[in-house]
């Protein structure tokens, strides 16, 4: 369809004390024009992130911010490499190609879990890699997605906020 484009996901940010690699689908329109993980300031994401270790807001620079998550032994990723897809909706991939997931897991083998922000990231990784070993042997959780768009189970970002806290509360203290 000529109303498709073909966007590519960012490259890992992860280092050797990565513990939780929490796993976006493809990141949205603000985000790749911004060339930052959840670069739409209406996404909860960062703020979550935050306030799971006790900080009330983010910093305001995206390198700072990235820090930040790499030194509570956060990495970030996408499910998908690349895909066709009008607009910001997980609804609308098309084409979709996974991210070497498992290649990353070798190079990182400190990551004991994978949070998957959200349905689509969640299908993608268990639909290309779930019988991987290196997925096999670690923690997988689907999140709800830290989008601002309302469900009706998560209307806002306490809701989303109170589900991340309980899904990684288990595994925070292997981030410290």
């Amino acid at each position: 369809m000529p109303d498709r484009a073909r966007v590519s996901s960012f490259p890992p940010v992860a280092d050797g004390r990565s513990r939780v690699l929490i796993l976006g689908s493809m990141p949205g329109v603000a985000s790749l024009k911004a060339q930052q993980y959840y670069g739409n300031s209406r996404n909860y994401f960062w703020r979550i992130v935050y306030a799971l270790f006790g900080e009330s807001a983010p910093h305001e620079r995206y390198e700072d911010r990235l820090r930040f998550a790499l030194a509570h032994g956060i990495a970030l990723w996408d499910s998908i490499a690349s895909c066709e897809r009008k607009g910001s909706l997980d609804s609308d991939i098309r084409d979709a190609v996974p991210n070497d997931i498992p290649g990353l897991l070798r190079q990182y083998p400190g990551i004991a879990v994978l949070a998957c922000n959200g349905a689509q990231s969640h299908a993608v990784l268990l639909r290309h890699f779930g019988a991987a070993p290196e997925v096999m042997e670690r923690t997988v959780l689907r999140l709800p997605s830290t989008s601002p768009i309302p469900t009706p189970q998560f209307r806002g970002l306490d809701e989303r906020l109170r589900a991340w806290r309980e899904a990684l509360a288990p595994f925070l203290s292997l981030t410290s």
